[in-house]
């Protein structure tokens, strides 16, 4: 019979010997570093600010881009955004030319960068920042591509001092687009063409994408002397990050590794406060017998014959619980399990052992006995069991946000799974919005699982491998 197992680096170095503890123990630890990196680089208060899609940074980002590692499944090279500002920079070229007479001013400013990706891009909106007093200004904008071609786009009268023109959406741009691509090529498209395929597609009946230089350019007629105009340029992308986004623009990324350490602490507390409850109500169940056990087995009975998932649908769907609300539930809801009846019976063979009865000859006290001599032999083999029970909670909490319930402000892996489906993330083809949060959702599992095996192993001489 092998000798028992005593002290924290005994039990580490037998967990150690398993492959599956070391498997488990390394995943684990990475998402505990996932979990620290993401609290310390993106603070608690800014994630949440960050996180609601009304956050004007998110104007900037291409809507439902895949990840920047998914054109490896594509095989070709997908855009980027471009970013085209008023500052100078190694990427694009910036000119800004002022000329002025007696009653007007004419501003002209000019981009000119590189396309040299095998996609078109999603969208192209410009963002205007002017200064005036009465007259709006208004721009002509230009836009020329690799071959000399130069074409004017529209002419636009601004509405507001920052004013947003989504090229994009508008339909009499892509009618325009579209007469002036017919009348150079000859023939009619069989099937829509959007404006960004307009501006980057080459002159043949086969669209395909045109690299080169490109240049856009605003001229813009201000009639108030000290008026003056700046014009921004984003050109989204196909691709963006390593999470890529979704239907709101947001980084997906931001909800991935925050639900990383939402996960584990819920899991975790209520796996660790469900099994701490119910180990003290079997050590008492089973240590004062007669009626005091009697109630508790049938309140446990009780609980366990609730339908504990339609129960806390039904509370959460009422109360429109927070996520720390929802820990609180969970716990209350199963502090009465199948885990009290099985410690109990543990608990009913121990005290008719001879050291106990020694200790009851010695004086010991009821609560010396439980806490001391019985707590320690029946703590053990619950140690796997608390492990294994983690993912089922992590699970139950995406569950509840992909059933839109659960808390509604925090980013979880869940609930962006939820937001796919409702998206039609996988009809539409953006399976990337779905693998993220499920992958991450199995890895805690398959961790978990592992590790918890192997305790069962160190704790149970019988599962040992031979």
């Amino acid at each position: 019979m092998s000798a028992p197992i005593t002290g924290d680096r005994g039990i580490l170095r037998e967990l150690l010997s398993y492959k599956s503890g070391i498997i488990g123990l390394i995943i684990i630890l990475f998402l505990v570093l996932v979990s620290i990196y993401a609290i310390i680089t993106i603070p608690y208060n800014e994630m949440l600010e960050l996180w609601r899609g009304s956050n004007p940074v998110w104007l900037r980002l291409p809507k439902n881009a895949a990840p920047e590692w998914w054109e490896i499944f594509i095989g070709k090279k997908l855009p980027r955004n471009i970013d085209l500002l008023p500052i100078i920079s190694d990427k694009y070229t910036y000119v800004k030319k002022v000329i002025t007479d007696n009653t007007t001013k004419q501003i002209i400013i000019e981009y000119s960068f590189d396309f040299n990706y095998d996609d078109f891009p999603k969208e192209i909106n410009i963002f205007f920042n002017a200064t005036y007093h009465k007259r709006r200004p208004r721009v002509s904008i230009y836009w020329k591509k690799p071959k000399g071609e130069e074409i004017h786009l529209m002419d636009y009268r601004l509405r507001s001092p920052t004013d947003k023109l989504y090229l994009s959406n508008k339909l009499t741009l892509e009618d325009k687009l579209v007469r002036y691509h017919e009348r150079e090529i000859g023939v009619k498209f069989k099937y829509p063409i959007t404006v960004e395929k307009s501006l980057f597609m080459d002159f043949s009946p086969e669209i395909r994408v045109l690299k080169g230089k490109y240049k856009i350019r605003f001229i813009a007629t201000l009639t108030e002397p000290e008026a003056d105009l700046n014009a921004e340029v984003v050109i989204y992308g196909q691709v963006y990050g390593w999470a890529g986004t979704d239907h709101k623009r947001r980084d997906i990324g931001i909800a991935i590794l925050w639900g990383t350490p939402i996960a584990l602490i819920f899991g975790l507390s209520a796996a660790a406060m469900i099994s701490l409850v119910q180990l003290v109500i079997a050590i008492i169940s089973g240590w004062y017998g007669g009626i005091v056990d009697s109630v508790i087995q049938r309140v446990t009975e009780i609980f366990l014959i609730l339908p504990f998932l339609p129960f806390l649908i039904m509370v959460d769907t009422f109360y429109n619980l927070n996520i720390w609300s929802l820990l609180l539930v969970v716990i209350v809801l199963s502090i009465f399990g199948s885990g009290v009846k099985i410690q109990r019976a543990l608990v009913m063979q121990i005290k008719n052992y001879p050291y106990i009865e020694a200790a009851k000859v010695y004086g010991a006290s009821g609560k010396r006995i439980m806490f001391l001599y019985i707590l320690p032999k029946i703590l053990p083999p619950i140690i796997p069991a608390l492990v294994l029970s983690v993912p089922d909670f992590v699970f139950l909490e995406a569950a509840l946000a992909f059933l839109g319930l659960g808390d509604p402000v925090l980013p979880t892996w869940g609930k962006v799974v939820s937001e796919a489906f409702s998206e039609g993330a996988v009809y539409k083809g953006y399976y990337y919005w779905v693998l993220e949060p499920a992958g991450m959702l199995m890895l805690t599992a398959i961790a978990f699982s592992l590790l918890g095996l192997a305790l069962d192993k160190i704790v149970n001489p019988k599962l040992k491998e031979q």
